[in-house]
């Protein structure tokens, strides 16, 4: 089987300029001051907090935020974001946090790297006090197939992100399994970056680095996809056509309430 574990500690020291790259996407971050606000959270978890950025959003609304990785990596680039993030090193399946303990738990593209990603979904019912909500934010690529390009000329990649991700409808059945109520399933934001021709090779997102699903290939798996893309856009500009490199992704938010 295809390892479909990331390194994250090799990825740490890098990992943030997607981030400089994708900086004019606001909505995901209000989605969740918006919830914060609606729960008069006072103190949050993400699971999966990378290196913080989301953590540092919601300091505005509490300032008893805390962030679960288990990349030692990431959580060394999360801490220069301020002693204000409490950090811990764990994984989601097995929260090391008290009965009750929070009034929202959220992952923010990260349930996919879970190994048992049915128990992070009950474990984060115990942490939470009763009124207190469970959000997960992401994708499905069960629904995606022809929105991004990557899945196109990087071979495997989609087959390896239907084995990772879980479609929100077992999304939705595992919080209802687990005794969640008024569970409900909305947009947040429609990421559209759509490439040109050789203007593809610029994009950001095309480094190796930037994302779990070209950093799972191995480096002969990514060249290969990247001359694809070369190969493709030579054709194309030898028949005097302009190609197109579609990324148009729906991410979406799937909320619980324990109650």
């Amino acid at each position: 089987m295809k390892n479909t574990h990331v390194n994250y500690d090799a990825l740490a020291p890098t990992y943030n300029q997607r981030f400089e790259e994708d900086k004019d996407r606001p909505e995901t971050a209000r989605a969740l001051l918006e919830l914060a606000g609606d729960l008069n959270a006072q103190r949050v978890l993400e699971v999966g907090c990378g290196t913080g950025r989301w953590l540092a959003e919601l300091r505005t609304v509490t300032n008893r935020c805390y962030g679960l990785d288990p990349s030692r990596g990431m959580l060394a680039q999360a801490s220069c974001r301020g002693a204000s993030i409490r950090l811990t090193q764990g994984r989601g399946e097995s929260l090391p946090f008290p009965d009750g303990r929070f009034d929202l738990v959220y992952c923010v593209n990260a349930i996919h790297h879970m190994d048992r990603q049915q128990t992070f979904i009950q474990a984060a019912r115990r942490v939470l006090r009763d009124g207190g909500a469970l959000t997960i934010i992401g994708m499905d690529p069960h629904q995606q197939r022809e929105t991004w390009y990557v899945y196109e000329y990087f071979e495997g990649v989609y087959e390896t992100d239907l084995a990772r991700f879980p479609s929100w409808k077992t999304v939705i059945d595992w919080m209802r399994a687990a005794g969640f109520q008024q569970v409900e399933r909305r947009p947040v934001e429609r990421i559209i970056d759509h490439k040109t021709s050789a203007t593809v090779l610029d994009d950001p997102f095309l480094q190796k680095h930037t994302s779990s699903q070209l950093a799972l290939l191995s480096n002969a798996e990514y060249a290969a996809g990247v001359q694809r893309i070369k190969t493709a856009i030579a054709r194309a500009d030898a028949a005097g056509n302009t190609l197109r490199f579609p990324t148009e992704l729906i991410m979406e938010m799937v909320r619980g309430t324990k109650l």
